[in-house]
């Protein structure tokens, strides 16, 4: 049955907390609200109730006082969602869709935070003291990350990296829904809160005397770190990306490569060019493999259907830099051979030299 007079008052928000009072004339004002599902899959079950008197005045008082008691049901059903709950959440809804260097750092940061909050802390209850001493204990290493250990201390662009993570769970949580009309999350707490930003980051370059320096001394640190070598010279592209390619990707007769999207930072798919350096030790590691098809090109010792994993190379780095005898520069490591790529290619049109190395964007390059 509809209003009698027409005249109506609602209280709440639409679809969530919201009760109407109406006036059914002779038979007096009356509330109206609708019940969540009581299972999976139900529909919302609308209520009425008649109040017994015509005051209109009070009738909106009891309307809004009872769309008050209802968001604070809901504010404290939200609030049972743990730290771990959501992280695992995110992880089964959002991560699948990322690349896979964006996969393994999703991992990484939600068992550090969920370590260093506690996988039982409410995500409701962050504030601006956390923040600000995650970022202290951050850059002071006092952070555990992973195994038990505390890891050594980091820049701001580190943790700015961690924090983009957080930053987006959160955000995410705040829109997505609850499966009852409601989202995850009421509002976001770190929202605006100052990122970690480094005035002047550095972006060093391997010199040509370094690289050819490295490259000496690579067989004598492992035939795998060679090859890894010479591809990110010649091909100016991320570590993630070379350490993930499978034989399949390599085609030595047309001289080229083809970087998967699932593989690669940003999701470009595309092939470039092979150098005969990078020609030449492709063709001496796949002599040794004896590989082909979807075997990795550097597969694990461990588990040759994985990849080799990135800490692995980082460790070669640093052996192949001891016996160069370079000394440890901060900055220098894989991504500067990529900084390098890009400098001696400088006088290619932007374009072509974004996809060469597997800039998306011209201007990053």
């Amino acid at each position: 049955m509809g209003d009698a007079t027409g005249w109506t008052y609602a209280a709440g928000e639409k679809g969530k907390t919201r009760v109407r009072v109406f006036d059914r004339g002779a038979k007096g004002l009356y509330l109206e609200w609708f019940e969540p599902p009581r299972a999976p899959g139900a529909a919302k079950r609308r209520v009425r109730r008649a109040l017994g008197h015509t005051d209109r005045k009070r009738a909106k008082g009891e309307a809004e006082a009872l769309a008050l008691a209802f968001r604070k049901e809901e504010n404290a059903r939200r609030r049972g969602l743990t730290l771990g709950e959501l992280f695992d959440i995110y992880e089964a809804e959002v991560t699948p869709q990322k690349g896979q260097s964006k996969r393994e750092h999703d991992a990484r940061a939600a068992e550090m935070f969920a370590r260093y909050f506690g996988r039982n802390r409410r995500p409701h209850t962050f504030s601006r003291r956390d923040w600000d001493r995650f970022i202290a204990d951050r850059r002071s290493g006092r952070v555990v990350t992973e195994h038990g250990k505390k890891d050594r201390a980091v820049g701001d662009r580190i943790i700015a990296y961690d924090l983009k993570y957080l930053l987006a769970v959160f955000a995410w949580a705040a829109v997505a829904g609850d499966g009852e009309g409601g989202t995850l999350l009421e509002r976001n707490p770190l929202k605006g809160l100052p990122i970690p930003n480094e005035d002047s980051p550095r972006r060093v370059v391997v010199t040509s005397e370094e690289y050819e320096r490295l490259r000496k001394v690579a067989p004598r640190v492992h035939l795998d770190f060679e090859c890894l070598l010479v591809l990110a010279h010649e091909t100016g592209h991320r570590l993630s990306a070379i350490r993930q390619l499978r034989w399949s990707d390599v085609d030595t007769e047309r001289r080229l490569v083809r970087w998967r999207a699932v593989s690669d930072k940003i999701g470009f798919e595309h092939s470039t060019p092979l150098t005969d350096a990078a020609i030449a030790v492709l063709a001496a590691q796949q002599r040794r493999a004896q590989a082909i098809g979807d075997a990795w090109l550097f597969p694990s010792d461990e588990d040759p259907s994985e990849a080799r994993p990135r800490i692995t190379f980082a460790k070669w780095w640093y052996q192949a830099e001891t016996l160069a005898e370079l000394g440890r520069v901060k900055g220098r490591g894989y991504h500067s051979l990529r900084r390098q790529f890009a400098t001696e290619m400088k006088d290619t049109p932007l374009k072509d030299l974004a996809y060469l190395g597997g800039w998306k964007d011209a201007g990053r390059c």
